[in-house]
């Protein structure tokens, strides 16, 4: 997984102030990038998930996550935030400044999927990788910082 994530997909400063905004530009994004062909379908898959529960973690940080046959390839899109996401609740109740976002196509929920996610909540568990990414203003290197951690066993 070495490449796995691209500095195409950080995206920072983004102006979103609300969790439906936060949604609906992975969504398009998703689309943009190639990662899937229906941005509706995306933004239907992330409110499903939303909906079993929030996708808001500590220190800032989120996982929103898809899971849909819109998607075409497993991806990670992270966003940095210009200002907070005061309506994602989190563990914490720290408002939200950046999104780690997961896409994975429907046939691969049980297998990609968890495997992604368990390596970003253990990413988010490290203070060295969340000030990392906090910090940086420099999408390769946050790609990087993300590629090294996903090949770590």
């Amino acid at each position: 997984m070495s490449e796995f994530m691209q500095a195409s997909h950080v995206f920072l400063d983004n102006p979103a102030t609300t969790v439906e905004e936060v949604l609906s530009f992975l969504s398009e994004k998703a689309v943009e990038l190639g990662i899937a062909d229906d941005a509706v379908a995306v933004l239907d898959a992330f409110h499903k998930r939303e909906e079993e529960g929030s996708t808001g973690m500590v220190n800032g940080f989120s996982i929103p996550h898809a899971k849909s046959t819109a998607i075409k390839s497993a991806a990670v899109i992270v966003v940095k935030f210009s200002g907070e996401i005061a309506d994602w609740e989190t563990m914490d109740e720290e408002k939200v400044k950046t999104a780690i976002s997961l896409l994975v196509p429907g046939a691969e929920a049980g297998t990609t999927h968890l495997k992604l996610l368990s390596k970003v909540a253990v990413m988010l568990m490290q203070e060295d990788f969340r000030s990392s990414v906090v910090s940086s203003s420099d999408p390769e290197a946050i790609a990087a910082l993300i590629n090294k951690n996903l090949e770590e066993e």
